[in-house]
Order: C-alpha cells, then structure tokens, then sequence
C-alpha cells in the first residue's frame, strides 16, 4: 500500500510516516496543497490522508481534484474540528472516511487497512476494444498481448478514449480528463501527448483523429460519417478543435 500525507505540520506529518512504515505501509508526504497535487501527478497512491486546513490549494480543493480525477482514490480527512457540520462537509467532498486530530496511530493504520480492502473490491473494469486491452486497476496496456509500457498522461489519454468505445473525443475533453480543468486552453500538449501515445502503441495506428472534432480509438467501421485520419504521428497536423492540440 502507498499513501500520500497532506499535512502542513512537519513532526506530525513524519511521525505519522515514519509510524506507517513500520506497518509495511509506505508514505509520502506534502506540507502544502501544490506539492500534493504535484505528487499526485507524477506518482500512483493507494489512498490519501489528507488535512483540511493547509496552505496553498485547500484540503478541499485537494480533494475535489482527487475525485474530478476519477481515480478512485479514497480519501481519509484529518481535522482538528469535531463538529457534525464539519464531517458533513467533508463527507460531501468525496471523503471516505474522518479522523479527528489528536489520533491514534493505530486506529489510523486499521481505517487505511480498512479502506484499502474496500478499494479493492471496488475494481474498475478491464476495458477491452480493437485488440486494446486497458486495465485501470493495475495500470496496464496490451495491445494484441504484447504489453505496452506508457507514461503516467498517455495511459490518462487513453483510457479516456478507450472509455468512449470509438466515439469522438474532442482535444477540449481529453485536456480537461487527462490534465485538469485549470490546463491552458492553448497547449498542444494533447497533440504532442496522442502523437507519442500512436507510436508507443505501434501499427497499425489505432487512434484515428476526426479532422475539426477530435480523436477516437480505430475499430475499423467510422460511424461518426466525418472521415478519419489514422495515418500517424508523423501526418497528425489537423486541428480537431478550437484546442491547439
């Protein structure tokens, strides 16, 4: 199991890590809502233990990016207030459990335990489409059973393509389920990111792009009566959107 510890405190913060590595639970730690948000872009975590009253980004906008994320991710809140309303709101973020400052570590070890069983029976299903086989449980791609290793934001990209099971995706919805809804408008970094992405899964390509619309997983019958390009990165210069990506 790994965690992310969202807590502004430094000797609590390390107390409670060092405390859940002696469980064999291993733990990372931001003092502030944009190290947290970094962490979680760059690395997967089983669950987050996150404090509410922190610097920079809120606890709670934290975990409103956690859950907007769809990752599935639960989320323990920490709070200093013991206040029914205040739980409440919480819970009303996409909390999945409250621990209230001061606390036992070992009740925090047995709630994480708790929640990690619950996640994993909780499994999102494996996707499978045009020879693509996507697992968003164990983060893995095989195309035709050959495994496909991808970067954190190509395997975001499709699955949300896969998810549309050959329909369009446009540049502007992949830029805000891939990336976040603060992204810029302007980057091409959807273009660059599903040029990289056709090439990693090999060809023939299967990732058509839907000239002035977007971009859908090939599956070989066009139902969308707009044509496909599915000729590669290296011709994947069509604009499918107002999104320059």
């Amino acid at each position: 199991m790994r965690v992310l510890i969202v807590e502004d405190e430094p000797y609590l913060a390390e107390a409670v890590r060092d405390g859940l590595r002696l469980e064999a639970i291993a733990a990372d730690i931001a003092g502030d809502g944009d190290s947290a948000l970094e962490l979680l872009s760059v690395h997967s975590y089983d669950l987050a233990v996150l404090d509410r009253d922190i610097p920079g980004p809120s606890g709670d906008e934290v975990a409103r990016r956690i859950v907007a994320s769809g990752s599935g991710m639960p989320i323990l809140m920490l709070t200093a207030a013991d206040r029914i309303d205040d739980k409440a709101s919480g819970f009303g973020l996409g909390a999945d459990d409250y621990l209230t400052k001061p606390f036992e570590l070992r009740e925090l070890v047995l709630r994480l335990r708790a929640l990690d069983r619950r996640r994993a029976y909780a499994r999102p299903p494996v996707r499978e489409i045009a020879g693509l086989r996507l697992d968003p449980f164990r983060r893995e791609v095989f195309r035709d059973g050959r495994y496909v290793a991808l970067t954190r934001k190509q395997f975001a990209v499709l699955e949300v393509l896969v998810a549309a099971e050959g329909g369009v995706v446009s540049a502007e919805e992949l830029l805000e389920r891939a990336w976040d809804v603060n992204a810029d408008p302007l980057t091409n970094a959807v273009r660059i990111t599903v040029s990289a992405l056709r090439k990693r899964l090999g060809e023939p390509w299967i990732i058509a792009t839907v000239p002035g619309v977007g971009y859908r997983i090939d599956t070989g019958t066009d139902t969308t009566g707009l044509g496909t390009d599915t000729t590669g990165p290296a011709r994947d210069t069509t604009d499918p959107g107002s999104t320059r990506a």
